[in-house]
C-alpha cells in the first residue's frame, strides 16, 4: 500500500496538503499522527510542526484480486482474472485452462468462493454492500442457457402431448 509522510504547522494542514497529494478523500486513507505539533511560546519561539503518515486504503477490487490469486495460486491452477466494478456491483471471472476445479461439482464451489469474496469486499462496511458476481469461463452463462433450452424443450413435450411433466429442482 502507497503511504506518504506528511509535515504542516497543524493538523488540517498536513491532511489537506497529503489529500492533495495523493489526489484522494480522506475516508479513503488511513491517518497516523507521527508527531504532535506544538505553537511554542508567543507562536514564535520552540514551535514545532505535525507530522502525519497518510497510507492508501485498499479498495474493493484489490481486496477481491489480492484473495483469489493467492487462492488459485495455493490451488496451482494456471488463471487470469478479471474484474470489473460498478456502483452496486462487482463482476469478476476467472479464465484459465484447469478452471474446472474452481468451478467444482454443480458450481457448488464457486458459489462458495463468490460468498468469501463478498464477506471480504464488504467487511466494515456499513453504509453499502457491493453483490458480488463471480464466474469461471463463462459457467453461469452456459449454465442459464442450458436451464433455458432445458425449458423450452420441456415446454414443448408438455404442448405436444398435454401432461404435466416433472423437472429436478
Amino acid at each position: 500500500m502507497k503511504s506518504i509522510e506528511i509535515i504542516g504547522k497543524t493538523y488540517e494542514e498536513a491532511l489537506k496538503n497529503g489529500l492533495e497529494k495523493l489526489e484522494v478523500k480522506e475516508e479513503d486513507v488511513d491517518i497516523e499522527i507521527l508527531e504532535n505539533g506544538s505553537k511554542g511560546f508567543l507562536n514564535l519561539i520552540g514551535s514545532k510542526p505535525t507530522k502525519i503518515k497518510i497510507t492508501l486504503k485498499k479498495n474493493n477490487v484489490d481486496k477481491a484480486r489480492e484473495f483469489l490469486e493467492k487462492l488459485i495460486d495455493y490451488m496451482g491452477i494456471d488463471a487470469k482474472i478479471e474484474i470489473t466494478e460498478n456502483d452496486s456491483q462487482i463482476n469478476i471471472n476467472i479464465k484459465g485452462k484447469s478452471v474446472g476445479t474452481i468451478i467444482g461439482h454443480g458450481g457448488e464451489t464457486l458459489d462458495s468462493l463468490q460468498y468469501l469474496v463478498f464477506l471480504i469486499i464488504n467487511k466494515g462496511n456499513k453504509k453499502e454492500f457491493k453483490r458480488v458476481e463471480l464466474d469461471a469461463e463463462n459457467y453461469r452463462q452456459k449454465k442459464q442457457d442450458n436451464l433455458k433450452a432445458l425449458a423450452e424443450r420441456t415446454a414443448y413435450k408438455v404442448k405436444k402431448s398435454g401432461r404435466p411433466y416433472k423437472l429436478e429442482p
